[in-house]
C-alpha cells in the first residue's frame, strides 16, 4: 500500500490533508472517494453518532468499492451473493487500510463496518453506526435513485460503500452532484419480486425487508420462533421445507444472503454501465430484466400486506408467508416504525387523524395522519382527532408484537378508545400483525 506522505512540521494545510486523505483512499483500493466536513447541514443526523463512535470527530471519507456486474445480475443468487461478500470484504480492507496509514501519522480514525457487525443492543432500532449512503450523496459519490441505492456517476449502481471516521478538520473538496444519474427506467419497479417500489417513487420497506432480507435479523427471529413452536421433527417440516432449513445455515456458516437485490441488478444508470441499455433496450430486458422476473423461487411476505401481489404478478413464484419483521421494543421505536410498516393499499381511500397517548414508563404523545395514501407522524396532539387512543406504553408494545389481544387490553384499561371503532379497525389493517 502506498503510505500517505508526512507533511512538513506543523505546515499542513486544511485542503492540502483533503486533498490528501482522496488520494490516500485511492491508493488504498478505493475506486472513489470524497471527503465531508459533520457541520454539514444534511450530515446533523450522522453527527452524534460519528461522536458518540469516535469523541472528535470532524470528518468523515466517504467511499466506494466496484462490483462486478455480471455477478449482481446472475438468476443464480449463490453467485450475487458470493459477489456481495467478497466486495464487502474489499471495503473493509480498503478502510482499515486507510485508518492503519492515518494513525501511522498520528490522526485518529475509525472505519465503521459495511454492513455486520453492528450495535445489535440498539435492534430493532439504529443498530448502524453511520449511515453510508447519506455520507456517500453528500460527497458527491453518488445520488439516490428510486430503489434506494446510490446510483455513482460512473459505477451505476454496482457499488459497496464505506465511511471513515476522522478526528481531524479538514477543508472540503466534495460535494453533492447537481445531477442524478438515475434514468426513470422504472426497470427496479419491473423487477421487483414483492412490489417493494412503486411507479410514483414510493418504498415499501416492509415488503422488502421481509423478503431480501428474510435471512437477517428480523426474519431470522420468525425462523428461530417456528424452531421453538414446532414441538417435534415432523411439526418444524411443516412450517419450513428442507431447502429453507439448509438455506439459513448457509447464511449462518458463510455469511447472509439476499434473496433478490434484483432492483440493483437491473439498473441501467452510469457511464460505465448504460451503453447497452441505450444500443438495444429490447435486448437489455431480455438478457438481463426477464430472467430474473422468471425465476422460480420462494417469495417471503407477511399475510395481509401489499406483497401478496406477488401471487398474481408473478404466478410462478412461490408464495410463503411469514410472521411479523417489525416489531418494536419502545414506543419510540413503534411510533418510527409507522411509516415502515404503513401498507397504503390496505389504506386505500382511509382519511384518519390519531391521536396517541401513551402513559407509563414510556410517556409520550403523537399525532398519525393518513391521507392520500400516505402517512405522517408528528410530535405532540395535533388537530381534531377520529380516534385517540390512551395506552399504559408497556401494554401497548406487547399489542403491537401480537402478544396481548385488543379485548383483554380495553377490558382491563390498559388501553383505551375514544372516537370511530370503525376508523381505528381501518386504522390497525393498514399494519398487518
Amino acid at each position: 500500500m502506498q503510505a500517505i506522505q508526512d507533511p512538513p512540521a506543523a505546515a499542513s494545510s486544511a485542503l492540502t490533508l483533503a486533498e490528501e486523505l482522496r488520494a490516500l483512499a485511492l491508493a488504498s483500493g478505493a475506486d472513489d472517494a470524497g471527503l465531508v466536513s459533520l457541520d454539514r447541514p444534511e450530515l446533523a443526523g450522522e453527527r452524534k453518532h460519528a461522536e458518540e463512535a469516535l469523541p472528535g470527530a470532524r470528518a468523515l471519507l466517504a467511499f466506494c468499492v466496484r462490483m462486478n456486474r455480471e455477478p449482481i445480475r446472475s438468476p443464480a443468487r449463490s453467485v450475487a451473493n458470493h459477489e456481495f461478500h467478497r466486495a464487502g470484504e474489499d471495503v473493509g480492507l480498503v478502510g482499515r487500510r486507510i485508518v492503519r496509514a492515518l494513525e501511522e501519522r498520528g490522526l485518529r480514525a475509525l472505519d465503521p463496518s459495511l454492513g455486520f457487525p453492528m450495535e445489535m443492543d440498539r435492534y430493532p432500532g439504529r443498530t448502524w453506526v453511520i449511515a453510508h449512503k447519506t455520507v456517500a450523496v453528500a460527497a458527491g459519490l453518488g445520488a439516490m435513485g428510486i430503489h434506494r441505492n446510490v446510483i455513482h456517476p460512473r459505477f451505476g449502481s454496482f457499488i459497496l460503500l464505506g465511511t471513515v471516521v476522522v478526528a481531524a478538520e479538514a477543508e472540503e473538496k466534495s460535494r453533492p452532484l447537481d445531477f442524478n444519474p438515475c434514468v426513470a427506467c422504472k426497470l427496479c419497479v419491473a423487477a421487483c419480486p414483492v412490489g417493494a417500489i412503486s411507479a410514483d417513487g414510493r418504498f415499501d420497506f416492509s415488503a422488502c425487508v421481509t423478503h431480501n432480507y428474510r435471512e437477517f435479523m428480523g426474519g431470522f427471529t420468525d425462523w428461530v420462533e417456528n424452531v421453538a413452536e414446532a414441538g417435534s421433527a415432523a411439526g418444524y417440516r411443516s412450517r419450513v421445507q428442507d431447502s429453507e432449513s439448509a438455506s439459513m445455515w448457509q447464511s449462518l456458516a458463510f455469511g447472509p444472503n439476499y434473496k433478490a437485490a434484483y432492483c440493483l441488478a437491473v439498473c441501467p444508470a452510469g457511464e460505465d454501465v448504460i451503453t447497452p441499455f441505450r444500443d438495444d433496450r429490447a435486448e437489455f430486458l431480455a438478457r438481463v430484466v426477464r430472467p430474473l422476473q422468471a425465476k422460480e423461487e420462494p417469495v417471503y411476505v407477511m399475510a395481509g400486506t401489499d406483497a401478496e401481489h406477488v401471487a398474481r404478478r408473478f404466478p410462478h413464484k412461490t408464495v410463503r408467508r411469514v410472521g411479523k419483521v417489525l416489531r418494536p421494543t419502545t414506543v419510540a421505536g413503534f411510533l418510527r416504525s409507522l411509516p415502515l410498516a404503513f401498507q397504503p393499499g390496505q389504506a386505500g381511500d382511509l382519511r384518519a387523524l390519531v391521536h396517541f397517548r401513551f402513559t407509563g414508563r414510556e410517556a409520550r404523545e403523537a399525532t398519525v395522519r393518513i391521507e392520500g395514501g400516505a402517512l405522517t407522524v408528528d410530535a405532540g396532539l395535533a388537530g381534531r382527532p377520529d380516534v385517540t387512543v390512551t395506552a399504559d406504553s408497556a401494554a401497548w408494545l406487547r399489542f403491537a408484537r401480537g402478544e396481548l389481544g385488543l379485548l383483554s387490553a380495553l377490558l382491563t384499561l390498559r388501553i383505551r378508545l375514544r372516537g370511530s371503532p370503525r376508523v381505528f379497525m381501518r386504522f390497525g389493517r393498514c399494519f398487518p400483525r
